[in-house]
């Protein structure tokens, strides 16, 4: 039966690992077998409220994001995990290519700033795209607290980019939107 379950669930495991650490991360194979012990042990937790998928994906991203602490954000934090994956295969090159790695580059050092819990909120619900109550299982508090979290985060980042010479000029420029809204999770 765990060996169904492990076929089951594998291809969500490795794109969770994948889309959280990167594409070529030394640690991968290890939290991928990490994961998967952590479902097996925790399957009796799963209500079936939701896709099996998606509660695979939350605990799956808590491991890797309890890793993830365990290591200095300056070492984890690689450009390409900010990079939606639709970029990668379709990279400026040349002087926009420099352009827009110097850009996530100021991006990556301005969610720095913001410590580790704004951060990791912000890019777990904001980049990677996960709902504000998995957002709040994967770092371990209450989705209350995640939308706070968020919020604060997205507001900081925010003044931090307007305070950045290149990337508040480039959110002048860029066509009005509602990315200040906090509650767009529906949550």
């Amino acid at each position: 039966m765990a060996a169904a379950f492990c076929q089951r669930v594998w291809r969500t495991v490795d794109r969770t690992v994948r889309r959280l650490l990167g594409h070529d991360d030394s640690e991968y194979d290890d939290l991928v077998q990490l994961s998967i012990v952590e479902l097996i042990r925790s399957v009796g937790t799963f209500r079936g409220e939701g896709s099996l998928d998606a509660w695979v994906s939350a605990v799956t991203a808590h491991v890797v994001y309890r890793f993830i602490r365990r290591r200095s954000i300056d070492r984890y934090v690689p450009i390409e995990t900010v990079q939606p994956d639709a970029l990668h295969s379709q990279r400026p090159v040349g002087e926009d290519s420099v352009a827009e790695r110097e850009s996530l580059a100021r991006i990556v050092a301005h969610l720095d700033e913001l410590g580790e819990k704004l951060a990791w909120t912000f890019v777990l619900h904001e980049v990677l795209g996960y709902r504000l109550r998995d957002v709040a299982r994967i770092m371990g508090g209450t989705e209350a607290a995640a939308q706070s979290r968020l919020v604060r985060g997205r507001r900081r980042l925010h003044e931090l980019i307007d305070a950045d010479p290149i990337l508040g000029e480039l959110r002048r420029v860029a066509p009005p939107g509602g990315d200040d809204d906090a509650g767009d999770d529906g949550a």
